[in-house]
């Protein structure tokens, strides 16, 4: 089976997102400042820093190409018939388990994808059969491969009409409602709570739960307030059209690392080779 690999770069802009109340309607007539704005070309960049990023994407193309190329020449993608096993939490799966899997049905059709827990503790994060686990960065042993994927922030989460956007969330507006603790060991407090204590305030915990998506539904019903939502995951709320509305945290919350591991044993395996490189193109939004 041939694989073709397309690299498109990315636009040297950013276009930032229209957060006005409505879609502009009737047309807008330029001030005289403006058109004579427009009459004068933009500088052109510098020759140095042109082709210093014209090489960074030269090598990025390069290095995918022989990755895919390595493989291609070890396996055949279509025939190859695998259940990858991921050790990882409903976070990476409501982000990425769908365009992963559409991914493995364009090239690698026979193979499954089967997601498990993270488990209770730490050192069970590669036991048993799992060949990758994806979550935040820890103490893995020395022996261990680990690989960066992205880097997430938290916003805070709470339904559409709840009374905390009545006015500016501040610190002890944020701390007089119930809150929701998202942990798997069933734990209350954390970075928020230091954060908080730092300005002589304390919150309520009302409701612990294991994932985020059985917060998320508590959150439709009640008054209740999730302050450490993934801000990966919000476009996916969105698009479901849930009536949750986030907020920017009025107090210092930490971002996360996460990052896929996997054993020693599996390294030089030319369809885990495969499976990693997958996982970060999908991650990064490549397809």
């Amino acid at each position: 089976m041939s694989i073709s690999f397309v690299f498109q770069p990315a636009p040297m802009h950013r276009h930032e997102p229209h957060h006005g109340g409505g879609a502009h309607t009737g047309e807008c007539r330029p001030s005289q400042s403006t058109i004579a704005s427009r009459a004068t070309p933009p500088p052109t960049p510098r020759p140095a820093r042109a082709l210093e990023l014209r090489e960074q994407v030269r090598a990025a193309v390069e290095q995918a190409q022989s990755v895919w190329s390595a493989f291609s020449r070890d396996t055949d993608l279509g025939a190859l018939t695998r259940i990858f096993t991921l050790r990882a939490n409903d976070v990476f799966v409501g982000a990425f388990g769908g365009r992963l899997r559409e991914h493995l049905r364009r090239h690698a059709p026979r193979t499954v994808l089967r997601f498990v827990s993270e488990g209770e503790d730490d050192e069970d994060a590669l036991s048993d059969d799992a060949d990758l686990y994806i979550g935040s960065s820890q103490k893995f042993g020395a022996d261990i491969k680990v690989q960066t994927l992205f880097t997430t922030s938290f916003c805070g989460l709470a339904r559409a009409r709840h009374a905390i956007f009545d006015g500016p969330v501040t610190p002890q507006r944020l701390a007089a409602y119930d809150h929701i603790s998202v942990s798997r060991r069933g734990r209350a407090q954390g970075h928020i709570d230091q954060a908080l204590a730092g300005l002589g305030l304390t919150r309520r915990v009302a409701l612990i739960t294991p994932t985020f998506h059985a917060a998320l539904f508590a959150l439709a019903d009640s008054d209740l307030i999730l302050p450490t939502m993934p801000q990966h995951l919000m476009p996916g709320i969105e698009r479901l059209g849930l009536a949750l509305r986030g907020f920017a945290m009025p107090v210092a919350t930490p971002p996360v690392n996460v990052v896929q591991a996997w054993p020693p044993r599996l390294d030089s395996d030319p369809a885990h080779r495969w499976l990693r490189q997958t996982i970060k193109q999908v991650c990064e939004g490549v397809d």
